[in-house]
């Protein structure tokens, strides 16, 4: 037992007949309330100082407080082993166990710094508005950077916590700088994440999606929901949630609907009889697209685009705010120009031809042919 030790049982207020243990755990509940008492007193200080600085700084003491109070717990009782009644091996392994504690707190209190800096940088936008085309841009900007950046430090801190022990430093070594033998199996194992944290972040810089979007992925229609650190939900029109890796947006093309604006132009297809008037329905298409509060005014048009044996296509074109207005309107246009088509022009519906007609005149025509 070393020296020190026993100058502390030797001291007036140690019991000489206590043993080692009990003192080693007094000195330890004694390191720990001495810590909260400190950490009360700082951290009224603390926010006594910063009332009046900017929001970002009482924001961080606020949500800093448990790692700050496991912290300097953490330094009293490094304080208190080195003094404490143990072993060589037995102090060497306390202070193992509390220099990993300290270096996980401090990544602790860095991604909270995030967090709060990326809350209070989205504070200056609004998503709930209708033209929210750049806060959804810095919505998932932020979010994204944020989600990879507590992936770096997460993995940093691991990697630093791993070096302090002998037996596993090799494998802190290769986190941080990717050499030897351990580096490969890490980089074997981390792959898929490391590549969908690299296609975060070139999502986060080219922005080919945005939160709340309208895609089309795997032929399904939707909405982007999350993005994440590895992999985005894309919320589909019945309710369902499409999981989808990161690297599927930067390696497989998909339809974006709102990529530059959120106004659609919405198809309608009608198939009318060769005697339909075009200009009819094309007056009665401006007049539902006038009625209809689902119309943002822009375009209305109506073209015929194709011409079969037995009908002519007419392709009706409105347009609206963003994708779910334009597929009610796409359908409220099929509703009333097939209603109007029914009840005023009965005449345009489709028919089949079988021209049976037209052989029959053919025969007549022909010349009689003499028989035995």
């Amino acid at each position: 037992m070393a020296s020190h030790n026993l100058r502390l049982q030797d001291l007036p207020w140690v019991p000489a007949w206590a043993p080692d243990w009990s003192i080693s755990l007094g000195l330890g509940v004694l390191a720990v309330l001495a810590a909260i008492i400190a950490h009360k007193v700082l951290v009224a200080v603390v926010r006594r100082g910063l009332a009046n600085r900017d929001a970002f700084w009482p924001a961080l003491a606020v949500r800093a407080r448990r790692p700050t109070r496991l912290a300097l717990i953490s330094a009293a009782l490094t304080a208190a082993v080195s003094i404490a009644p143990l072993t060589a091996g037995q102090a060497a392994g306390v202070r193992q166990l509390l220099v990993i504690l300290v270096i996980l707190l401090i990544g602790w209190i860095v991604v909270t710094a995030l967090d709060i800096s990326a809350a209070l940088y989205l504070r200056r936008f609004r998503i709930d508005v209708e033209d929210n085309l750049l806060a959804r841009k810095h919505l998932t900007q932020v979010r994204i950077l944020r989600r990879a950046a507590a992936v770096i430090v997460g993995l940093v801190t691991v990697a630093l916590a791993l070096m302090t022990m002998p037996g596993v430093r090799q494998w802190g070594v290769s986190l941080l700088a990717a050499g030897g033998a351990a580096s490969l199996i890490v980089g074997l194992a981390l792959q898929p994440l490391l590549t969908n944290l690299i296609a975060g972040i070139q999502i986060a810089i080219t922005q080919p999606i945005r939160i709340d979007d309208a895609v089309i992925v795997e032929k399904e229609w939707g909405n982007v929901e999350e993005i994440n650190a590895t992999y985005v939900v894309v919320r589909l029109w019945d309710w369902r949630r499409m999981v989808v890796p990161l690297s599927y947006f930067i390696q497989t093309p998909f339809q974006n609907w709102t990529r530059d604006s959120a106004a659609l132009i919405g198809t309608a297809m009608l198939y009318v009889d060769h005697a339909a008037p075009i200009d009819i329905l094309r007056a009665k298409l401006e007049e539902i697209a006038r009625a209809s509060k689902l119309w943002d005014g822009k375009v209305v048009n109506l073209a015929v685009t194709d011409i079969t044996a037995q009908v002519l296509e007419v392709r009706c074109l409105i347009s609206g705010r963003n994708a779910p207005t334009v597929f009610d309107l796409r359908c409220e246009v099929r509703e009333k120009m097939m209603a109007f088509i029914a009840a005023d022009l009965p005449a345009a519906l489709t028919r089949q031809r079988l021209g049976l007609g037209e052989g029959l005149a053919d025969q007549a025509s022909r010349p009689a042919t003499p028989t035995d």
